[in-house]
């Protein structure tokens, strides 16, 4: 973090006059005690009036705080008091970015100009020294400052400029990677998912008239083939929006708790028999969630139907603060498995299953024991660790 000065330049400004204020302070009060004539006492007057104009006109007050010394001179007193002033008045007129040499070579030539003709060299060359390097260390110090402040201001703007910077290369190359996640899911997936429903149309046509139940199967596989285009469009229509979403429809993610009969009536369509139980407090569950319970129970009747026979069971609960989804189902034999066209599977599926609920801070549990196949999820209804 920057210094203080840095962050408020008035500090030092008012830390300059405020001492400027005591040395004239002391000075009348010296002048009072020793009784000093009315001559003495205007000199004083006007180095402090000089240093109160200063503030508002700092060329003016600089001038009129210097030649201050020639009164407090021509009286016979010290006019070190007056050349503390005018030290502190130059210090500020420089830290304010006035010109440096100007203001020491205009108070140097004051103090300089009446120690030597109203002073007579009192003092001697060390008194004149002293003179002229009190002017120098104001002047010096005021600008040094001033250009430590500007040099600091100056690498907080290219750190932010820096910032930014990263910020925009980092925006665009994010752009760059979802149009390109976009393309590719136009160019690859798009046209496999076609060529399919184009296979599968091809495949209905050449069916035997007496072969109702593979017709309707091959009608459900190009309904869900088409669910993966619509899908698929809309991902990419998010993918291209790039923060630039013209309305929520876009936006809103397309599976919901909400979509769970619908989900659960396809199933049934194409011949899974299907046992729900379904209580979710309405608004209760984070919309991130409910996509994930979406998925958890798509993918589980998905391996209800290849995999299983009989009733699949799909439970989805409010319990204990909780979202609860279990999905379970009898283990089918290998001739199930031909008669509804299945292979046995990857893996992939519980894979990717698994990494989705991970992904929403839950828990996810698979077990197949007794001949039974059993998926249990646990959420917290705002994606909090269970």
């Amino acid at each position: 973090m920057a210094p203080l000065w840095v962050r408020r330049p008035e500090v030092l400004h008012r830390a300059a006059y405020s001492v400027a204020a005591l040395v004239f302070t002391g000075q009348i009060v010296a002048v009072v005690l020793r009784g000093s004539d009315g001559p003495t006492a205007l000199s004083v007057f006007l180095a402090g009036g000089g240093v109160a104009l200063s503030w508002w006109k700092p060329w003016a007050g600089l001038v009129v705080t210097s030649a201050a010394s020639f009164a407090v001179t021509a009286v016979g007193h010290d006019p070190l008091s007056v050349w503390m002033m005018a030290v502190l008045v130059l210090f500020s007129v420089t830290l304010r970015g006035k010109q440096p040499l100007v203001g020491t070579g205009v108070v140097a030539a004051f103090f300089l100009g009446a120690f030597m003709t109203l002073g007579g060299f009192r003092g001697g060359a060390i008194v004149g020294a002293a003179a002229l390097f009190s002017a120098i260390a104001g002047g010096a110090t005021g600008a040094a400052l001033r250009i430590h402040r500007d040099h600091w201001w100056i690498l907080e703007e290219r750190a932010e400029s820096a910032i930014a910077t990263r910020e925009i290369e980092a925006i665009r190359r994010v752009t760059e990677e979802r149009l390109r996640i976009a393309r590719d899911l136009h160019d690859v997936i798009g046209h496999q998912v076609a060529m399919l429903s184009l296979h599968l149309g091809a495949a209905e046509i050449g069916l035997p008239e007496d072969a109702e139940a593979s017709r309707q199967a091959l009608v459900s596989a190009r309904s869900s083939a088409r669910t993966v285009v619509v899908e698929t469009q809309r991902i990419l229509a998010l993918l291209r929006l790039e923060g630039d979403a013209s309305g929520d429809e876009a936006l809103r993610p397309t599976p919901s708790l909400s979509g769970l009969e619908g989900l659960i009536a396809s199933f049934e369509s194409i011949g899974l028999d299907v046992q729900p139980a379904i209580d979710i407090p309405t608004g209760f569950v984070e919309p991130s969630v409910g996509v994930t319970v979406y998925r958890v129970v798509q993918e589980a009747l998905t391996n209800a139907y290849r995999h299983g026979e009989g009733t699949a069971t799909v439970e989805v609960r409010e319990r204990d603060g909780r979202i609860c989804v279990t999905v379970e189902n009898r283990v089918g034999h290998s001739h199930s498995h031909s008669l509804r066209g299945s292979h046995a599977g990857s893996g992939l599926g519980l894979v990717g299953m698994r990494e989705r609920v991970e992904s929403s801070s839950g828990r996810l549990t698979i077990d197949s024991d007794d001949g039974r196949f059993r998926v249990h999820a646990e959420f917290s209804p705002l994606g909090a660790v269970v």
